[in-house]
This record gives C-alpha cells, sequence and structure tokens, in this order.
C-alpha cells in the first residue's frame, strides 16, 4: 500500500500535468484554433472523398468484370468451370488480391446483367433518374469517367461494346456490399431502386440495410394510408413519407403481457434501434419529459427533436387500441411544449400517438378534428412481411429530389 507521501506525490504530479494541458489548450483556443480546425477540416474533406472514391473504383470493377463475365457466358464462350479457374487464377497471379472467388465473379455478372437489363434502364427512364450514364470503356476522359487500366490494355475486339457498358450513375449511391444484400433479399426492380435511394437518404450500412428489407420499410414508407390530421400535412407536406405509420419493435423482445412502462423502458434500453427504426433525423431529448402547466406537472413518455423538420416530436405510447381520447392528451402536450419550450427558430411540435392497433375508421374521425400536427402511429412486436403497397414509387423520388 503507497504511503502518504507518495501519494502527494503523485497527486501534485497530476496536478502539475493538468496544469500544464490547460495552458496548451488555452493557447490552442486562443491562438491557433481556427487554423487547427481548417487543417481537420481538410483532412475530413479528403478523407471523404478517398472513401467515395474507393466505393466508386469497387463498382465500376464489379461491372466491368461482371460485363466481361456475362458476354463470355452468353455467347457459350465460357461455362461454369471457365468461372472456377478465373477465380484460380487470379488468386495464382496475384494472391494480395482477396475475396475473388467464383461466388463473388459470378455476383457480379449479377450485378451487371440486372442494373444493364432493359427493364431497370427503361424504369430509370420513367422516374427520371437515368441522368447521366457514365461509359465505361469508352475512350472519354472525362472526370465522371474512370476506365481500368487493364481494359484500355485489351485489344480492340476483346473490349465489350459500349452498348453493354453503360454503367447508371444511381449504382454509386450505396456501396458493393449493400447492392448485394439489395440483390439477394429483394424481387422487384423497384425494390431495388428504392431500397438503393433509402440506403443513401438514411445513410445505411449493411445490418441496417438488411433490416430494413427484412421489415418491409419498402411497403411501410410508400403506403398511403397515413393516420395523420391535415394540419400535419400542410404543415409539413414531407411529413407523409418522412414519418412512418408502423413502426417493428421487435428488438425490444416484449412479452405477451406488458405494461406502457415496460415498453417504454425498453425503447430507451434500445434508442440506437429505435432510432434507426423511426428514421436517423430524429434526436433523442428525454424520457417521461415533465410539462409543467397551472402549476401542475404533465409527464410527456418520450421527447425528439427533428433535424430535418426542425421541430420538438412528441411520442406517447399505448399498449392498447387508439382510443380518440388519447389524441386530447397528445394535443394538450403540444401546446404546452409550443408555449413553454419552443424556440423562434423552431417550427410547431409535432406529436405521435403510437398505439398497439388503430381502426382506420376511429382515427379518420378524430384526425378530421384535430387542429394540430399530430399522427397515429402502429407498431408491431413482431416482423410481419406481406404489407399492402399503395403509394407509388414516383412520389417518394420526387420527395428525394
Amino acid at each position: 500500500m503507497p504511503c502518504v507521501s507518495q501519494i502527494f506525490v503523485v497527486s501534485l504530479q497530476q496536478i502539475s500535468k493538468s496544469i500544464l494541458m490547460g495552458k496548451s489548450l488555452e493557447v490552442i483556443s486562443t491562438e491557433q484554433n481556427n487554423d487547427f480546425a481548417a487543417i481537420l477540416q481538410i483532412i475530413e474533406q479528403n478523407r471523404s472523398q478517398a472513401i467515395q472514391a474507393v466505393n466508386h473504383a469497387s463498382l465500376l470493377t464489379a461491372w466491368e468484370v461482371g460485363a466481361f463475365v456475362s458476354n463470355k457466358i452468353k455467347n457459350a464462350d465460357w461455362g461454369a468451370k471457365v468461372v472456377q479457374q478465373l477465380a484460380e487464377y487470379i488468386h495464382t497471379q496475384n494472391p494480395t488480391l482477396k475475396g475473388w472467388s467464383k461466388i463473388t465473379i459470378y455476383r457480379m455478372v449479377q450485378f451487371y446483367d440486372t442494373y444493364s437489363s432493359k427493364g431497370f434502364l427503361n424504369l430509370l427512364q420513367q422516374f427520371k433518374l437515368d441522368k447521366p450514364i457514365m461509359p465505361i470503356s469508352s475512350a472519354q476522359t472525362a472526370s465522371n469517367s474512370i476506365i481500368s487500366l487493364q481494359m484500355t490494355q485489351l485489344p480492340t475486339d476483346k473490349i465489350v461494346s459500349f452498348e453493354m457498358t453503360q454503367f447508371p450513375e444511381i449504382l454509386l449511391k450505396t456501396g458493393w456490399t449493400n447492392h448485394q444484400i439489395i440483390l439477394r433479399q429483394c424481387t422487384t426492380l423497384e425494390q431495388y431502386i428504392f431500397y438503393i435511394l433509402y440506403a443513401e437518404y438514411e445513410h445505411l450500412k449493411n445490418k441496417e440495410l438488411e433490416r430494413a428489407i427484412k421489415t418491409d420499410t419498402y411497403s411501410r414508407v410508400l403506403n398511403d394510408k397515413k393516420f395523420q390530421s391535415q394540419i400535419l400535412k400542410e404543415t409539413y407536406p414531407q411529413a407523409e413519407i418522412m414519418l412512418k405509420d408502423k413502426a417493428i419493435l421487435e428488438m425490444l423482445g416484449l412479452p405477451r403481457a406488458y405494461k406502457e412502462t415496460r415498453l417504454r423502458k425498453g425503447i430507451v434500453e434500445h434508442m440506437r434501434d429505435f432510432i434507426s427504426e423511426m428514421g436517423k433525423d430524429f434526436l433523442f431529448m428525454d424520457e417521461e419529459h415533465i410539462l409543467e402547466v397551472g402549476g401542475k406537472k404533465y409527464r410527456c413518455d418520450l421527447l425528439f427533436y427533428h433535424r430535418a423538420l426542425q421541430c420538438l416530436v412528441a411520442i406517447e405510447l399505448k399498449t392498447t387500441e387508439f382510443d380518440p381520447r388519447d389524441l386530447g392528451q397528445l394535443e394538450f402536450y403540444l401546446e404546452a411544449l409550443d408555449q413553454t419550450e419552443r424556440r423562434s427558430n423552431e417550427n410547431p411540435s409535432i406529436g405521435i400517438l403510437m398505439c398497439k392497433d388503430a381502426n382506420p375508421e376511429v382515427v379518420r374521425y378524430a384526425l378530421n378534428r384535430s387542429m394540430s400536427p399530430t399522427m397515429v402511429s402502429r407498431y408491431e412486436e413482431q416482423i410481419k412481411v406481406g404489407s399492402v403497397l399503395q403509394r407509388s414509387l414516383e412520389e417518394f423520388i420526387e420527395f428525394l429530389n
């Protein structure tokens, strides 16, 4: 056990170190902070561009290899054994290249065949997403065209024709791994387009994209049966797509019987997953947020801030079917938030009543008289795939634009 003198010496050293660090930070903050911040910005900006360049290069590589192999297979020049031999040849000639298996090469063929198909290109043209189309193996040297060294060294008769190498710019909106997930788990061309755009919009990583597809986000975002008040639609026209009318809460592991307290605490414990489910523009602020009105205290279950809509969002949780009386309570909370907490640069607060079930006709009657920006959202404890899609993909694309 150290003696008192040793403790004193150690403490004195720590204090001296803290003082020196304080002086250093003070000098930086007063004299060099702007210069250091500028350098950091340069580093971060170039790092971001480098990551983007690597992503683009990997996609273009997959496209070119996929086009070359696909052309050989379609012309009956190559069989399955040749693709295996190709994978072995790549490994033998350059062992540092990892991941070039037969399966990977076939995925590149699928990548090319799917996104170069007439149906996919026609759909892009229909939604006005076909510009610009980037030529890969042409002799152009424009800044937005990347030509691999190997392709430029091939004999003229070995280069895949220009018509076979149209690269839609939309593919650059997400990474190679995300594309593999989309191609593996989706079934329609419309879903391919939606999840490519949605992955970029929400900045989805691989696991997050897998969950979005598993929970049928495609149908939940494009479903036109939004339980939203008229004032919400008028105040926030983009809210119909930005705010989901259904949440999948399987990550909470809820028991068969539970109370609102269990639901709320489960959401708070899994807040990162909950925000990923609701939309990444939600910022969590408080749990059981206290509102004082007339000398009494009221508690709002969850309080968020929405970055894109620039407003407070109050969420009330109900473990039962929608009751119109609950809407009055939520509107009271919104009025209290707007009068006591909303800042001058913020928009009117939004209220979301999240309940286990809701009768559409009852909800419609209740919301028709609502004078506040409110909506009703249902939640499910488990994933149930198979929602009916009614809103057009075109509306979602117009919203993104």
